[in-house]
């Protein structure tokens, strides 16, 4: 049996959610101290319009909902995919190895 596309059962804001503190994880480069795989995230993005940038792709703000929904982080705890402490987020290494399948589809990236 092929492995099952979303095994934590996380939902549509969740997975978009986690692709978003993937990238910033990704974008910061901040590898965190004894937690191999795991990054610090320090800061989010702030939207302007409709949207924000995320290094050289744009992400439209109603895909990014769920970077400001305590509930969201919540649920990434329990599945220990994030783990927030004072003035930071840490996306654990499971957090990071995460396909959520999302990517192209909501980082949207120039062809030029």
């Amino acid at each position: 049996m092929p492995p099952k596309k979303n095994p934590a059962n996380l939902n549509p804001l969740q997975l978009k959610t986690l692709t978003l503190l993937q990238e910033i994880a990704r974008l910061e480069n901040m590898p965190t101290e004894g937690e191999e795989g795991a990054f610090v995230i320090t800061a989010l993005p702030h939207a302007h319009g409709n949207h924000f940038h995320l290094g050289s792709a744009v992400v439209s703000g109603s895909d990014a909902t769920g970077l400001n929904n305590g509930s969201v982080w919540t649920i990434l705890e329990r599945k220990k995919m994030l783990r927030q402490e004072p003035g930071r987020a840490v996306i654990t290494a499971e957090g990071m190895a995460y396909d959520t399948g999302l990517r192209d589809s909501i980082l949207h990236r120039s062809d030029h």
